[in-house]
């Protein structure tokens, strides 16, 4: 999970071109099999030290796609929403495909 977690919010960061200091508030939901850890912890260790972090569990929907970690980011920017790059790992590009280049 922590790998994981690590992985999607540097990418997010990085896609955005932003940095932890413009997050305002981040929401991380998991799927009800992922159990081993809370996302926001690994999201401390990037130095998400003062920014508030809430972890939040999807609803078991039968046939939804397993061991997925969202993000929920509210950051402090100028670009315009249709301009925000959303991020999609290790098979979860299919949840938006509508988003994915």
């Amino acid at each position: 999970m922590t790998d994981a977690v690590v992985e999607l919010v540097t990418a997010m960061l990085a896609e955005n071109d932003i940095t932890v200091d413009d997050a305002i508030s981040v929401i991380f939901t998991s799927t009800p099999d992922l159990t081993c850890a809370f996302p926001a912890a690994a999201a401390r260790d990037l130095g998400f030290t003062d920014v508030p972090l809430l972890c939040a569990s999807e609803i078991a929907v039968p046939g939804a796609l397993p061991q997925v970690v969202r993000v929920l980011m509210h950051v402090e920017t100028d670009v315009a929403r249709r301009d925000i790059q959303h991020v999609y790992l290790r098979g979860a590009e299919v949840l938006r495909q509508d988003l994915v280049p």
